[in-house]
């Protein structure tokens, strides 16, 4: 009789840690998706478009650092990441650039990020890092590209 009861509730279990696997798979894809796409304006910001880094259209100088190289970085991997090519490397350089942003742009103004207007960079450093960490999720061309 135990048996019987481990095995039915080993294989309820299983069929509940599939489906919960399979609904955070694709919320963390959803999420890859939307962030990605958010940051690919902040890349676009710089070089010019969407209101540009000054609010007028102004564009970082081409080719300053960090700047412009910054500005580059962001967009190739906002793109590679929404594309879910390549997910957890891109997502770790932009968890690296958005912690240089924070640690030479933003802290050297005050020490809280709500003091020196770095809320978005720490934030989406630390947003990339778990995304480098947990991987991609659902929805992705590399994913597609295994089948």
């Amino acid at each position: 009789m135990t048996t019987t009861e481990n095995t039915a509730a080993r294989t309820t279990n299983e069929n509940t840690d599939a489906r919960t696997a399979k609904r955070n798979d694709v919320v963390l894809g959803v999420f890859r998706i939307v962030v990605s796409f958010l940051f690919g304006f902040h890349g676009l910001m710089g070089l010019g478009f969407f209101g540009g880094v000054d609010g007028q259209g102004g564009a970082v100088p081409l080719g300053s650092w960090p700047g412009w190289y910054g500005s580059v970085i962001e967009l190739a991997g906002a793109v590679l990441l929404l594309l879910g090519v390549a997910a957890r490397p891109a997502a770790f350089v932009l968890s690296g650039v958005m912690a240089y942003a924070y640690f030479v742009v933003h802290q050297p103004e005050a020490l809280l990020p709500i003091h020196n207007a770095g809320e978005l960079a720490a934030v989406y450093s630390w947003v990339f890092l778990l995304l480098a960490v947990f991987g991609p999720g659902a929805f992705t061309l590399g994913r597609a590209f295994r089948r």
